[in-house]
């Protein structure tokens, strides 16, 4: 098998040069001046229900849209202001579904902004009833006319008149948002932003709440009885953003005695690299336990049972010593050390006291990289919201250099059909697991994706026992059987721990190595919604080397400019062909922003990779593009790529991009073109105005295979070496062996002598 090869080098960076043409609907699109005149009187409906309202210093409305609406088609007359960008008053993104899904956005505005936005559009209709009245509508080549032949008015601009004619294309109305479907209980209640300390505003409602009832850093999401929630419905229901049920019921795992064996002995703990798990309590009468440390973090006044004890136990015995238990699943990362947080007692809890603990204790403990989470909720996420549980997930590891491995979550037995993942699984930064079958299958309890209709989760597969084939774990009772994703979790996390800390490999890439290996070279038959990217291998050999006909490589970068690439990666020819196919995973993490629904993610990030061509652009210039082996044509000037196709072919604005060609039988060599090289780019967008995406680290990994079965590695590795790439094996043994030394107790005693 082929080793893993690192490449450093240089991206290149460059600024976006490109520019909007002037603003105009599709050629085939009209706007009707009935529609003009219909959101006219919905402006002047929202105007009045506000009046008399002074709760907050200013006014919500939300514009409901007729598609998935790319930023550069939300509205740009509509609620603006002189200076003011629209986009900035954006607090909130969802999706309604009518046919096909829609954008709705809910903006928080100055009652002025409404009032000149009312006043320009009164303007607009009368404009265009004066000049289309013939046909009562406006099209693509009437707006191409006032572009090159303004209507002369001295009430409004002609950029103005043509903001407000486009935006009317794609907006399908305005209303105020106060039909929030929300829980009848204890709930987390996330509302508005809108300026306003939020213990003031719940003052003035009635409502009384501490710093206890809010999260540290998030300033509107708070925790409510029942009765507070009443409250808060009945007089400001339009502050509600989202709503979730505070209290978190866990699926029951079920558990099958083992015959005893003869006493279970371990070695004691030296210098292995150092798991947190966060779960429910564990038990230190296991014979593991000198490889744990445990800490209750529960109030100390909540007693505590036997079963209690089962589930954390037994996530800590999977991390600790897996192999030994299960030697048929033996991953060859040898043991972990556990740093076990018990935050939840039985299958009842807070989410809300989770979340607060979570916080407290990733801050306690900055020398753990990877974490394991094997809770998860019984109830399905929201279509249209990330839940608090995840959303604090997505922030801490943002704003820290660490992963969570988070249970995808399981059915119960009398679940019937489909049933969406729950919190936290929908963690968009985070790696979700799913659990297989010993044959692959997906199992019997398996939750699906997406989350927030779009976002690819689970992100991989693990085997975590079935009917008929189970895992075995070890409990405060001994050596049990059980199945589950939590016991799928831990696998993963004990791979992406050896990764981080044993390879000494960035959690960037780490994450994207477990992908890329559990992808393969074929479709997966089941859907991505089920097992992910695919089923991980079971032994890290077969994630971090490659086959002799491959090769695997890495690369790392951090993204400063719109876009970075390097055009001088050197895959090995064979004469005039080039016998490959190839896939391409990029991860990063990106900053979100629950209040933005739906737009949760704030930064995307696109890759291109494969050869580079020669072509004409629409100046008949030539320059060298990368053909992407994805096919990709976004960012290609002379291509328009929507935002609907963009998200599903080419899966913009998620954190993990994915491209592949497939391996065929018949599969013929590609022609090779004169630039000899392959490229890569990264490009980068931002939602909003604030850059979130400067600094962010990304990793990437490429795996090329040659179709005839050739192993051309070292052809490359010379070649790489000659373009200026700095190339370094990353062979197991050798990295282990730094791995001990550097993790080996110096006595300065010694030093002296």
């Amino acid at each position: 098998m082929n080793d893993l090869l690192q490449l450093k080098g240089t991206f290149e960076k460059r600024g976006n040069s490109s520019r909007f043409g002037p603003r105009n609907i599709p050629i085939n699109g009209v706007v009707s001046i009935e529609h003009l005149e219909k959101l006219l009187s919905e402006l002047i409906h929202i105007s009045i229900y506000w009046k008399g309202k002074d709760l907050i210093p200013g006014i919500l409305l939300s514009i409901e849209y007729n598609r998935i609406v790319a930023k550069s088609n939300r509205v740009k007359g509509f609620l603006a202001g002189t200076g003011i960008d629209p986009n900035d008053s954006i607090v909130g993104a969802r999706f309604t579904f009518v046919e096909e899904p829609r954008h709705i956005i809910t903006h928080f505005i100055n009652v002025n902004i409404l009032s000149e936005t009312i006043t320009s559009l009164t303007n607009v209709v009368s404009i265009a009833k004066q000049k289309f009245s013939d046909t009562n509508i406006i099209t693509h080549d009437n707006i191409t006319d006032i572009h090159k032949k303004w209507i002369t008015s001295t009430v409004i601009s002609k950029s103005h008149f043509i903001d407000y004619i486009v935006d009317s294309y794609y907006v399908d109305s305005f209303y105020v948002d106060d039909r929030a479907d929300i829980p009848q209980e204890n709930s987390i209640v996330t509302i508005y932003y809108t300026n306003t300390d939020t213990m003031e505003l719940m003052k003035k409602l009635g409502i009384n709440i501490s710093k206890g009832n809010m999260i540290e850093g998030d300033n509107t999401t708070i925790s409510l009885s029942k009765d507070q929630l009443f409250l808060l419905k009945e007089k400001a229901p339009y502050l509600i953003s989202m709503a979730v049920t505070d209290i978190t019921k866990l699926t029951i795992d079920d558990f099958e005695k083992v015959e005893k064996r003869p006493y279970i002995t371990i070695p004691d703990p030296t210098t292995e690299p150092i798991i947190g798990v966060i779960d429910t309590m564990f038990c230190k009468d296991v014979y593991f336990s000198k490889w744990v440390e445990s800490k209750n973090m529960l109030d100390p006044n909540i007693p505590l049972a036997d079963e209690d004890y089962i589930h954390g136990t037994s996530v800590s015995s999977i991390i600790v010593d897996g192999p030994s238990i299960n030697p048929d699943l033996d991953d060859g990362c040898g043991r972990f050390r556990v740093r076990h947080f018990g935050v939840a007692s039985g299958n009842r809890f807070s989410s809300f006291s989770v979340l607060k603990n979570i916080q407290q204790i990733v801050a306690s403990n900055r020398d753990i990289k990877v974490w394991n989470l094997s809770l998860g909720s019984i109830l399905e996420t929201n279509k249209n919201s990330i839940s608090p549980e995840a959303a604090i997930l997505d922030k801490i590891q943002y704003d820290n250099d660490v992963i969570f491995i988070v249970a995808g979550t399981n059915k119960n037995s009398t679940d019937i059909g489909e049933k969406r993942i729950g919190a936290p699984a929908d963690s968009i930064n985070s790696l979700v697991v799913n659990a297989v079958d010993a044959n692959g299958n997906p199992a019997s309890y398996t939750r699906v994706g997406p989350v927030l209709s779009f976002f690819n989760k689970p992100d991989v597969s693990c085997f975590g026992g079935d009917t008929g084939h189970k895992i075995k774990v070890y409990t405060p009772m001994g050596e049990q059987y059980t199945d589950g994703t939590s016991y799928a979790a831990p696998w993963i996390a004990r791979k992406m721990a050896y990764l981080i800390h044993k390879l000494g490999l960035s959690r960037e890439i780490a994450k994207a190595l477990l992908i890329d290996a559990a992808s393969g070279w074929s479709k997966n038959k089941y859907r991505h919604t089920q097992i992910g990217y695919g089923i991980v291998p079971k032994n890290i050999n077969d994630i971090i080397r490659s086959n002799d006909d491959e090769i695997k490589f890495i690369l790392s970068g951090t993204s400063e400019k719109y876009v970075s690439y390097n055009y001088n990666i050197p895959i090995p020819t064979d004469g005039a062909q080039c016998p490959y196919v190839a896939r391409a995973t990029l991860c990063y993490f990106p900053f979100c922003l629950r209040n933005q629904g739906v737009d949760y993610t704030t930064t995307e990030f696109n890759l291109k990779f494969g050869r580079i061509k020669r072509v004409k652009d629409k100046n008949d210039n030539y320059k060298e593009k990368i053909e992407s082996i994805n096919d990709d044509i976004q960012d290609d000037s002379d291509s328009h790529v929507n935002e609907e196709t963009a998200r599903k072919y080419y899966r913009k604005w998620d954190n993990i991009k994915h491209i592949i060609e497939f391996f065929k039988e018949k599969k013929r060599p590609k022609k090779v073109y004169p630039n000899k090289m392959w490229g890569i780019s990264i490009t980068s967008k931002e939602r909003i105005g604030e850059k979130y995406g400067q600094g962010v680290n990304f990793g990437i990994v490429v795996t090329v295979k040659e179709i005839k079965g050739v192993n051309r590695i070292e052809d490359f590795i010379q070649q790489s070496m000659l373009k200026g790439w700095l190339v370094n094996r990353i062979n197991i043994q050798e990295r282990l062996n730094i791995y001990n030394i550097a993790e080996e107790e110096v006595s300065f005693e010694d030093v002296n002598k």
